[in-house]
């Protein structure tokens, strides 16, 4: 079907909703008239905006948790205007995809999920067993449901004008001839995840001294200030941007960075849709399950039995998979392909 228009519910995270943003290219590559509208919160909207296959982002009126079925119903009304072709439902929760069925979109599409059925009429089903990356399971859905999903997936792009890379290095005193680098010592998921602060700054330190020009910023959303400031206090002359910038602030600013140092994150996975050199630091997450995409990219885990746990805290106390993965063994093969003097 041509010229068609399409409802896309995305995840609520942000790095969920870059990896899904393949599944936007493959449905513009199938109909290059179609209108793709996006669905989400007004965190991720910030995110979703960078993403040049969308027509319009609507951002969701509901609270977080609650099923708000009266606020659900008037809201489906307004989509129901909109005379939807399909809708895709990312979330895997029963109250997003009760959206496009009070909405009357004909053809809803997404996963199984929680007491989904004939809510979701193109039902798609995911190994457990042997999972996929998380671009090849949304991927998935620009398609008919098969056993053995095969077509080729893109990578994540997302696209910011020059000009507001300029104006934000401007905001945030940073000087454009000199390198930037980007460290995100925060993940929202857990403290099983984070990379010792020490070794952060000692990485900070180690490549200051093959350019002692570098300019280093600390990134992360409020939460992260604490860590950022613990980082700081072994690199004092990094700025500590957590909680200072606004999405759309950050992504331009990694849009200029020369390398990005992060845990397994939204800002990881932004950095990687904007093709930046990124090292990534895994723990207690698969690596192959979202890892880093862009051109010049490193993926750093440290081989551990008990790795990867998937918890949000080392149930073992030990943190070995996070503490065992020095500072050298990251900066060494970085800086060898960098080629920093």
């Amino acid at each position: 079907m041509k010229n068609q228009r399409v409802l896309v519910i995305m995840p609520n995270w942000i790095g969920d909703a870059v990896m899904a943003q393949p599944l936007l290219q493959l449905l513009h590559a199938q109909d290059p008239d179609i209108q793709i509208d996006v669905l989400t919160t007004a965190w991720v909207a910030q995110v979703v905006r960078a993403m040049p296959e969308v027509s319009e982002v609507i951002q969701a009126p509901f609270r977080h948790g609650a099923l708000q079925l009266r606020e659900r119903l008037a809201f489906a009304g307004e989509l129901r205007q909109r005379k939807y072709n399909a809708a895709y439902v990312l979330p895997n929760t029963l109250k997003f995809a009760l959206l496009p069925w009070l909405a009357g979109i004909p053809l809803r599409i997404g996963y199984k999920g929680e007491s989904r059925y004939g809510l979701i009429n193109r039902m798609h089903f995911d190994d457990k067993n042997h999972p996929r990356p998380m671009t090849r399971f949304y991927g998935a859905l620009a398609f008919p449901p098969v056993k053995k999903f095969t077509a080729e997936v893109p990578k994540p792009k997302l696209v910011i004008e020059n000009r507001d890379v300029v104006a934000v290095l401007a905001a945030f005193s940073l000087i454009q001839s000199r390198r930037l680098v980007i460290f995100a010592p925060g993940a929202e998921f857990g403290n099983a995840k984070r990379w010792p602060a020490e070794y952060f700054s000692l990485l900070g330190q180690r490549l200051q001294s093959a350019d002692p020009n570098v300019q280093f910023i600390l990134m992360g959303s409020a939460k992260d200030t604490e860590v950022c400031n613990e980082v700081q206090s072994g690199l004092p002359h990094a700025q500590v941007l957590a909680g200072k910038t606004d999405l759309f602030q950050a992504i331009s600013l990694i849009a200029a960075a020369d390398l990005i140092v992060s845990n397994d994150s939204g800002l990881l996975h932004i950095a990687s849709s904007l093709n930046r050199p990124v090292a990534a630091i895994y723990g207690p997450t698969d690596p192959m399950h979202a890892p880093p995409f862009s051109d010049m990219s490193f993926s750093f885990s440290y081989p551990i039995e008990c790795a990867p746990c998937k918890q949000r805290e080392c149930p073992l106390g030990h943190h070995q998979c996070m503490r065992n993965l020095s500072p050298e063994s990251v900066a060494e093969p970085v800086l060898k392909r960098l080629q920093w003097t």
